[in-house]
């Protein structure tokens, strides 16, 4: 999600906004089609609660270092 989400403004900054929407909605929709999955089998075995936490750390995880190093930021 995260290059859904943050990934246009470095590489579509000079496409009009709909493009940038209409890739990062196709990026986001083949992630869900993981995320759902996944999350239902993280069901068996972990609670609500564990699994978001466990998705904010993973999502942490992604973005530091692909802010730091894809997008330049400091």
């Amino acid at each position: 999600m995260t290059f859904a989400w943050y990934g246009h403004l470095k590489t579509l900054n000079s496409k009009p906004w709909i493009i940038a929407a209409l890739v990062s909605w196709g990026i986001a929709l083949f992630e869900y089609l993981l995320q759902v999955p996944a999350n239902r089998l993280g069901y068996t075995v972990m609670n609500v609660g564990q699994l978001k936490i466990l998705q904010e750390v993973i999502t942490l995880c992604v973005f530091v270092p692909f802010a730091v190093w894809y997008l330049k930021e400091p």
